[in-house]
């Protein structure tokens, strides 16, 4: 069964998520993921939402997109977005 990755964010230093995105990429795709929500023009249209950016991964299961999250290779590149 599919797993979807659900990550809100606000990007507080464009050129450092700039660096992230290229190295994220490969390695969503190495754990079997696709980007379904991915950037974009995003407008808020009921209630109060504090996030600037909304990414949805898809997975082919959830231990998969658990073992992408833990990885050893994501750590270093999950530091350059905090």
């Amino acid at each position: 069964m599919s797993a979807y990755f659900i990550i809100q964010i606000n990007v507080t230093n464009p050129e450092n998520y700039k660096d992230y995105i290229p190295q994220v990429t490969p390695l969503v795709k190495k754990f079997g993921g696709e980007y379904i929500v991915r950037g974009g023009k995003s407008e808020n249209v009921e209630g109060n939402w504090p996030y600037e950016r909304t990414v949805v991964l898809k997975f082919p299961s959830f231990d998969m997109a658990k073992k992408w999250h833990d990885s050893e290779e994501y750590k270093p590149i999950r530091k350059i977005r905090e």
